[in-house]
Order: structure tokens, then C-alpha cells, then sequence
């Protein structure tokens, strides 16, 4: 099997693996007493191989688990930390706590939506950007902040923010050229 590496973690490379690799996982949950309740660990598994919940999958955990669809798609739009869509290239998570919120998170909140032209939950249309919340990143000593993929950016201003995402822009496209 064809495998790449990511951060600390093996994935498979292609659509197939990921699913013959999430049937295996659920093989292996069907083997509990109470197997159902491991519907939260499923879901888990598919969003770290697929970055989101694709509605084939749920419909591979449906079939497999024996739990209706609607359940497994209550359960995910329930919890925030599921994603319904592919993410973006790169996720931009604007700190919404105390110090930042003091500082100007909301300003800059309005400037990406403005810039990207979507509103919190939603990804550009190229597919390069996704914007969520956080409750805290705890950075509160570079208030604002934000965080993009895994690297944290502190003491915005609206207009550092959309520098940044300029440069995440040209980056992007070196990336996919």
C-alpha cells in the first residue's frame, strides 16, 4: 500500500485505502459488546482520513455500524468539532476569547470574511482558505490571535491579517502550481 506521510501520522494515499482502511476500523469496533456506542470513534477515524465526514462515508459507518444515517448525520452536525465539507488548504482559526476579543478578534473576524468572502464554517471557492472559530488557543499574551493550519499568529491588526493571507495566498499558488 501506497502511503503518505503527514505530520506524525501514516495516511493512506488514495480514496479506496481510506475507505478499506475505515471498514477495517469499524470491523474491528463490530467486534465490542455495544458496538454502537462507538459511533463517535468512527466518526473520529473518518474525519482524521478524509479531513471531514464525506455523506459516503457516514453511509459506509451506516451499513457497517447497522445505525441509521440519520442518527450518524444528528450526531455530527450536533458536535462542532466535526467538519460537513472538505477544509481548505488552510484553516484559519480566529481566537474568539476574552483577551482576544478586547484586543480586536471581532474586527478581524469581519476583515477575513470580508477578504475571503465567506462567513465562519465556510471555505473558499478555490478550496484554499476555511474559517472557524476558537474559544481559545491559548495565546492570550499575543492578543489577537489567530491560527492558521498549525502555526499560530499573534498581535493582529486587520490590515497584518489580510498581509497574511496574501502571503497564504502566494504560497498556495507555488504550492499548486
Amino acid at each position: 500500500m501506497t502511503m503518505t506521510k503527514t505530520n506524525e501520522t501514516t495516511m493512506p494515499e488514495t480514496e479506496g485505502q481510506k475507505y478499506a482502511e475505515l471498514k477495517e476500523f469499524i470491523a474491528e469496533i463490530n467486534t465490542y459488546e455495544h458496538a454502537d456506542s462507538y459511533l463517535i470513534r468512527a466518526l473520529h477515524k473518518t474525519q482524521h482520513l478524509f479531513g471531514y465526514l464525506p455523506i459516503r462515508a457516514m453511509d459506509v459507518i451506516s451499513r457497517e455500524m447497522e445505525i441509521p444515517t440519520a442518527h450518524i448525520w444528528g450526531v455530527a452536525t450536533f458536535y462542532h468539532y466535526f467538519n460537513l465539507n472538505p477544509p481548505g488548504q488552510y484553516t484559519i482559526a480566529v481566537c474568539l476569547g476574552t483577551a482576544c476579543y478586547v484586543k480586536g478578534a471581532a474586527q478581524i473576524l469581519e476583515a477575513i470574511k470580508n477578504e475571503l468572502k465567506i462567513d465562519v464554517g465556510e471555505t473558499t471557492t478555490d478550496g484554499i482558505f476555511s474559517l472557524q472559530p476558537a474559544r481559545c488557543l491559548g495565546a492570550c499574551g499575543l492578543a489577537p490571535v489567530v491560527m492558521i493550519n498549525d502555526k499560530i499568529h499573534g498581535e493582529l491588526t486587520p490590515k497584518s491579517m489580510l498581509d497574511l493571507i496574501k502571503k497564504y495566498r502566494r504560497a498556495a499558488a507555488k504550492k499548486n502550481a
